[in-house]
């Protein structure tokens, strides 16, 4: 049904009783708040498209103006101290490492150059770098197994020596080349047809669907890692939980649906014995059909700890239970002013928001490599201040706001989690943010295009992943 516009209201068409006439004027001015409220949403989301298509992905603003009413109880958002950096002197390129392998090339004069002298006597040398590259190769290892006529008894039979050229049954790729396969799959993502060409470049013809063969044998012989990883991981003193989409090809189905990727991270450390030790990192991937709060709950079932994820309505029965403590993510918080303030020309609401959130990572951004008391003690004395602040600012400035607007969503969200958010002050080891699980997911969405999953396939995407993403993380 097509919406017509209302007729343009004149002097004649307004009511003559008083009580009518301030009706009339009440409902247009909800009809006014209405149409403002569309209209913000509208171009909220046009800004989106907008900035999706050619804008920057960095969520970063330029320098702005602080705003603010100097009269006005609100507290004012906090100007953000600039880090101090020590004044250096430019050393020029940095060194190469030193554990990498020399190779040797003198130069020496010519015998034109050396015979212009009457006498030469060399004094020294001097020494210059430059770093190398040698590309991959490609080598055959014969496997030669010794056979022998054994006699015993006065039988004889035939012995030969054991071997496993493969970790594959009667494949012919060896352990360092499907390492190399998953290598380039889930941290280069590199698609397998790529793969095939990089292959073929040196002469081997390695067709897509034995590389996929190979992928998936490689996925069932590291599932036997994944109950050990999984343990330790469930151990750890926090958890951080996100998830990220996965297209998922079903049998007799043209075209994909969207499945889900759930990440899960386990770290931090523990104190023995007045000595903090580090719990090592790892992370897990599991692959499911939705995005329902069931998945978290069977997956974390027994864990028993700090639980860093989005306000996600899904964790709600992993926190009724009382042993999983919930700690909310300013990144996400944050996400949802920053959204706002890069549209606007002017800095307003969304903006000083920002400078408020900026102030508490300041803070974190001194005290990073200290010890988890440490970063308590300054979280205590220096974030819950401004904490308190921040949230008077919060309570002040909501009022008024459009209800369905993105302002009043994003400043709806902090008031909501503010416990979750400031969680974070009451335990050293607890981060302010999701971003150490974020960071391992994001390759995921940069690979996205290779990572099609097919419905009897889809255990076996993660299962690797399981592995090197979390040997990735120690490299890092």
């Amino acid at each position: 049904m097509e919406h017509m516009p209302p007729n343009a209201v004149t002097v004649a068409d307004l009511p003559v009783e008083p009580d009518a006439l301030q009706a009339f004027a009440l409902e247009q001015n909800r009809l006014a708040r209405v149409l403002w409220e569309q209209l913000e949403i509208l171009q909220h989301q046009i800004a989106q498209l907008n900035r999706a298509r050619f804008g920057v992905s960095s969520e970063r603003l330029a320098a702005q103006a602080e705003l603010f009413d100097a009269a006005t109880d609100i507290p004012a958002p906090p100007a953000v101290d600039a880090v101090p950096v020590e004044s250096h002197t430019r050393k020029g390129r940095p060194a190469l490492p030193k554990d990498l392998p020399r190779t040797r090339i003198e130069y020496d004069l010519s015998d034109e150059q050396k015979m212009a002298f009457d006498t030469l006597e060399r004094i020294g040398e001097e020494r210059s770098e430059t770093l190398h590259y040698e590309p991959s190769k490609l080598t055959v290892i014969e496997h030669i197994r010794f056979k022998y006529v054994a006699k015993k008894d006065g039988e004889s039979t035939i012995v030969t020596a054991s071997a496993q050229p493969s970790p594959l049954p009667k494949s012919n790729a060896s352990a360092s080349l499907l390492a190399n396969v998953l290598v380039n799959t889930y941290v280069d993502h590199l698609p397998l047809n790529r793969q095939e060409m990089r292959y073929a470049r040196r002469g081997v013809y390695l067709p897509r669907a034995t590389l996929c063969e190979w992928k998936l044998a490689s996925a069932e012989l590291l599932s036997v890692l994944l109950p050990s990883l999984r343990a330790h991981q469930l151990k750890a003193p926090r958890m951080h939980v996100d998830d990220t989409t996965l297209p998922l090809l079903e049998r007799g189905h043209p075209s994909t649906r969207t499945a889900r990727l759930w990440g899960y991270l386990g770290a931090g450390q523990r104190n023995e014995n007045g000595l903090w030790v580090d719990h090592p990192p790892a992370v897990v991937f599991e692959f499911a059909e939705s995005r329902a709060g069931a998945h978290p709950l069977l997956y974390l079932n027994g864990y028993k700890g700090y639980l860093q994820a989005d306000a996600y309505s899904g964790h709600g029965a992993l926190y009724a239970r009382g042993d999983v403590i919930e700690v909310g993510c300013w990144a996400h918080c944050r996400r949802r002013f920053f959204e706002i303030a890069k549209d606007q020309k002017e800095p307003g609401l969304a903006a000083q928001a920002l400078q408020w959130i900026a102030k508490l990572y300041a803070i974190e951004s001194r005290v990073k490599d200290q010890t988890p008391d440490i970063k308590l003690a300054a979280r205590q004395t220096e974030a819950l201040p401004v904490l308190a602040q921040f949230l008077q600012w919060l309570e002040a400035n909501s009022i008024g706001l459009v209800p369905r607007a993105p302002l009043a969503k994003a400043f709806g969200y902090a008031l909501r989690h503010w416990e979750a958010l400031i969680r974070y002050t009451e335990n050293g080891v607890l981060l302010p943010d999701n971003n150490a699980l974020e960071r391992q997911i994001r390759p995921i969405a940069m690979g996205r295009s290779l990572c099609t999953s097919f419905r009897n396939l889809d255990k076996h995407w993660d299962l690797s992943f399981d592995i090197v993403a979390t040997r990735a993380m120690f490299a890092c």
